[in-house]
């Protein structure tokens, strides 16, 4: 009996190891996680939606941290020692904007997991007044046909989705 309740224990310490490993090298930090959007937990079809800023999002995780809520946003690139793309981080800090508008909670931070680094961007009123401007400035060129593209990098240009209708794509 004492030999099963052994080997039940240093199961359950092997499991909890593995577990803790996992959850490390996914990116989601500690505490509940309470939203997903990435298929491998319960799978959360409902986005979140501000209508006070016309803005909708799944971010793939909210993990919920004493009073806190967490965005976190997993990339399968890799940011090989570079600062995180612009995109990525207005992504994050869309979700920010949603989590503090939706749930009534504002986050200090989110999280980016790239697929080697993962890394902590701070929720600031910097980085949400920029946020609050990109989606001004969305908003007015949504009616325009005449919006030339925003980048010089032909390796997104060749991966984009609206490449087939873009009269500028760079060959």
């Amino acid at each position: 009996m004492l030999l099963i309740g052994l080997l039940l224990l240093i199961a359950g310490v092997i499991l909890f190891l593995v577990a803790r490993k996992q959850r490390e090298e996914s990116g989601v930090p500690a505490g509940k996680i309470i939203y997903s959007d990435t298929g491998r937990w319960r799978r959360n079809d409902r986005p979140l939606f501000s209508n006070r800023y016309r803005l909708t999002g799944k971010p793939d995780y909210l993990v919920r941290q004493g009073r806190e809520i967490i965005p976190v946003e997993v990339k399968s690139t890799r940011l090989r020692g570079r600062r995180p793309y612009a995109s990525h981080v207005m992504q994050l800090a869309a979700y920010c904007l949603l989590v503090e508008d939706v749930l009534g909670v504002r986050p200090s931070h989110g999280i980016l997991k790239y697929a080697d680094t993962t890394l902590r961007i701070e929720y600031d009123q910097a980085l949400r007044g920029e946020l609050l401007a990109t989606l001004r400035a969305m908003r007015r060129a949504s009616g325009r046909r005449d919006i030339p593209r925003s980048h010089d990098d032909p390796h997104r240009c060749r991966f984009c989705g609206y490449r087939d209708a873009c009269d500028q794509a760079l060959d």
